[in-house]
């Protein structure tokens, strides 16, 4: 059963290799050594294969007849061929021989083809490498002329344009390769002179800064010389525009850049100025290499990292400009240096600003003016703070002006300047009271405290122009003649002026209107009068030397002066061009100044006076124990006498200086009369209180009595009228305390002085009964120790009684006028 199993599956294997292509054989062969039957396959492989043999025998020998024929026809055939053969080799060698001659032509037309193609061909390659090598040439030219941004543009095109259309030749890949190396050179040298440029402005800041306040002052000078002429602006429009006019980042050349062969890219500031012409400060500066770099940068795609850079490198100078010196305030060369410095700085910024396009713009420039505004005005305010010399700060005043107005020709916002110098006036004021403080205490030192003397008509006028004298009745008087005032007044009046000129020259060009200058100047002039000026007069009225004379001098100089001041105010009105009756003038305490001056000159005469009186009265050597004269009056005392006639001496020299018309050297009636009252009070009261000394403890009726004399020699002075102007008797009114207090005990009227005390009528009404205690007190001491032996005897008992009995009643008195 196997076998015929195996004998179907190799039948069916031998149909699948008859009936299958060969290229698939392989899976039906693998099928029969997989069986491991291969022996019988072969077997059956054979028999098959024999029979195939036996059939094709058969096919042949059917068709064999006619294999034969063809042959037969083939043989007739090769004959044939024979025969053709010879003719085509024949012909091919005529046809060799008769060609031998075209194909040597051909060749040579050939060779003639391929030289003429490769001549074409050379002379294109070389039209597109000439265009190369040029253009290389001229960036090499470019490169040594420092010409770097038509070099870089030069670049450009050859890398876009030519080398592409070159082709791939070694000298076009070098120059490939060399093209960001000379990139990186040209952006390279063009920062090295950016940063040359930069160094030189920072150098020459001073110069440019400089020449533009020296335009502005021309200018301001042209101004105001022809004020109906529109002003020209600073700065910007000049010779200079007109080269960098076009000279922005997209504009260009077709050969070369904006910027000339020669642009160097550092200050031109040399020494050489025409001299009818002050150059523009931008004229002094060669921007191209800022111009150059900005366009280079522009070109690489790099302006924003250009910009920025710029910008900080700016900013950095600025805070180096910014940097006062510091002893800059020693001198106004240092402020000008400062001053220069910006201004300098600014003025590139500016030029920079309208001459690009977004290198800097306004926000940029404003926010560094702020900056610097308030660097500057905090340095000016440390700096300033350390003068003080008037002149000095005058002139930076002006100075500070003059920096104003230039920025501001420029479009800076200089309004903060202004405000600061308004704070510097009070510095500047501060610092000219001190100044006339000096001149003030220099001129009252100076001064002799005696009236002018002027021998002629033009010594008369000298002083009359210095200070405005109006007095007729001197006029008229012939020469050698006196001016009631000393040299003080005139001076005084001159240094007052002198002040005003000082304020007004400060208030200059600080664009304030007439009402404030002149609000200004007189608040300033009522400093110097109430400060300074009055306490310069209290120091020359309180000095140790001064004398009578001199305090006299002092009161008639003062009174002047106080006449005066009308005539200040109106000088002030002249000068500032606003009426002194305005409704919003200040007015000068000028008035209240010396009439104070006078008050304390008053007052120190009347000091100095009872000063004398109290050297008199120390020389006092009463003996109060001394008896009562046996007949008449004694005399006044030595001191007293002496007293009286240096009170008289001083009075006769109040009233009438010697060699001087009365009327033009008197002092003040009040005054004199003053003066005389409270010397007669003060000796009073000094005698008063000589008899009321706790040291004196016994006091005798006869020392009262010679006590008495002197108040009478005082009261005969009194009466004789030592100053004019007293209405009868009002001079005695400063002895009458001590005149009833004397009488009340040399007369010992005490039953009247008892009996009307309290009375307005009552003979002793101003003997105050505490003092009549206190002295009776030591007379009852002294007539006790007089008695002590006579106690027996009844005359002296009865005394001694009445005594305590008026005591005893004064106490009541006492007592009564206390409760």
């Amino acid at each position: 059963m196997t076998s015929v199993e195996t004998a179907a599956e190799h039948e069916r294997i031998l149909r699948e290799i008859e009936s299958t292509d060969t290229s698939c054989i392989g899976p039906t062969l693998r099928s029969v050594y997989d069986g491991h039957e291969h022996g019988p396959f072969m077997e059956k492989l054979d028999v098959r294969i024999r029979n195939h043999d036996r059939e094709i025998e058969k096919m042949c020998n059917h068709h064999f007849q006619g294999f034969v024929d063809s042959i037969t026809e083939l043989l007739k055939v090769r004959g044939e061929a024979q025969k053709l053969k010879s003719q085509v080799t024949e012909t091919n060698r005529h046809l060799q021989d008769d060609g031998k001659e075209l194909i040597g032509s051909m060749e040579e037309l050939q060779k003639c083809r391929v030289q003429q193609r490769n001549m074409a061909s050379t002379i294109d390659k070389l039209s597109h490498c000439l265009p190369v090598l040029e253009m290389y040439s001229r960036l090499q030219e470019q490169m040594r002329a420092k010409r770097y941004y038509p070099a870089l543009r030069t670049l450009e095109q050859l890398e876009h344009t030519c080398l592409p259309r070159a082709g791939q030749y070694r000298f076009c890949s070098i120059m490939a390769e060399n093209s960001p190396k000379l990139r990186t050179q040209i952006r390279d040298t063009a920062m090295t002179q950016l940063r040359d440029f930069l160094e030189s402005i920072r150098k020459h800041s001073d110069k440019i800064g400089e020449t533009a306040i020296r335009q502005a002052q021309l200018q301001r000078s042209l101004d105001s010389s022809v004020s109906s002429q529109p002003r020209a602006p600073i700065g910007l429009r000049s010779r200079k525009e007109a080269v960098v006019e076009g000279a922005g980042p997209d504009s260009g050349e077709q050969d070369g850049g904006p910027l000339s062969e020669e642009d160097s890219g550092v200050l031109d500031v040399g020494d050489e100025e025409e001299e009818d012409e002050v150059p523009g400060a931008q004229d002094l500066v060669d921007f191209s290499p800022v111009y150059c770099c900005l366009h280079i940068y522009t070109v690489l795609g790099l302006r924003d990292v250009f910009e920025n850079y710029y910008r900080k490198q700016r900013r950095k100078q600025a805070r180096l400009v910014l940097q006062p010196h510091s002893n800059m305030h020693e001198t106004l060369e240092g402020y000008q240096r400062y001053f220069n410095q910006i201004v300098g700085f600014f003025v590139v910024e500016d030029h920079v600003l309208h001459t690009t396009q977004g290198l800097v713009n306004r926000a940029y420039v404003e926010e560094l003016w702020e900056l610097a505004l308030s660097k500057l005005i905090a340095a000016l305010r440390t700096h300033c703070s350390y003068c003080d010399n008037p002149d000095l700060v005058l002139d930076l005043k002006n100075l500070i002006v003059l920096f104003a107005d230039t920025l501001q020709g420029f479009g800076f916002l200089v309004s903060q300047l202004f405000d600061m110098l308004l704070e510097m006036r009070e510095q500047y004021g501060e610092i000219l009271l001190k100044r006339w403080n000096a001149t003030f205490r220099q001129v009252l030192d100076q001064d002799n405290f005696s009236p002018i003397p002027v021998s002629t008509e033009d010594e008369y006028k000298h002083y009359t122009s210095q200070f405005p004298m109006q007095d007729p009745d001197l006029d008229k008087l012939p020469f050698p003649k006196k001016l009631p005032f000393s040299e003080f007044v005139p001076k005084v009046y001159c240094q007052l002026k002198e002040f005003i000129y000082a304020c007004l020259k400060y208030s200059e060009d600080l664009h304030l209107s007439s009402t404030e200058v002149d609000d200004m100047i007189r608040k300033s002039t009522n400093l110097l009068l109430t400060r300074t000026l009055s306490h310069c007069l209290q120091y020359a009225i309180k000095k140790k030397n001064v004398g009578l004379a001199e305090l006299v001098q002092v009161i008639i100089n003062t009174t002047h002066l106080e006449l005066s001041c009308h005539f200040l105010e109106e000088f002030i009105s002249n000068i500032t061009n606003v009426p002194p009756d305005s409704a919003n003038a200040t007015k000068l305490y000028g008035t209240s100044t010396f009439k104070d001056a006078r008050h304390a000159a008053e007052s120190e005469i009347y000091t100095n006076i009872n000063a004398k009186i109290d050297q008199f009265l120390q020389l006092a050597d009463y003996d109060w124990m001394a008896p009562v004269p046996g007949g008449g009056t004694p005399e006044a005392s030595d001191y007293l006498l002496d007293l009286i006639a240096f009170l008289k001496s001083t009075f006769s020299v109040f009233t009438n200086l010697p060699g001087t018309p009365v009327e033009h050297a008197t002092l003040p009636g009040k005054v004199a009369q003053t003066a005389c009252m409270s010397a007669c009070k003060h000796i009073s009261t000094s005698l008063t209180q000589l008899l009321l000394d706790p040291e004196v403890r016994q006091i005798s009726l006869g020392a009262l009595h010679q006590l008495n004399a002197d108040v009478q020699e005082c009261e005969g002075f009194a009466r004789a009228g030592p100053v004019a102007g007293f209405q009868g008797d009002t001079l005695l009114l400063a002895f009458s305390d001590l005149r009833q207090l004397l009488e009340l005990f040399t007369l010992w009227d005490w039953s009247t002085y008892l009996a009307d005390y309290g009375k307005p009528s009552s003979k002793y009404l101003r003997v105050n009964p505490n003092t009549a205690l206190t002295l009776l007190e030591k007379m009852k001491e002294t007539s006790r120790k007089i008695n002590v032996f006579a106690q027996f005897r009844k005359t002296d008992r009865d005394r001694q009684k009445l005594i305590d009995a008026i005591v005893k009643q004064l106490r009541g008195l006492v007592a009564q006028h206390h409760a």
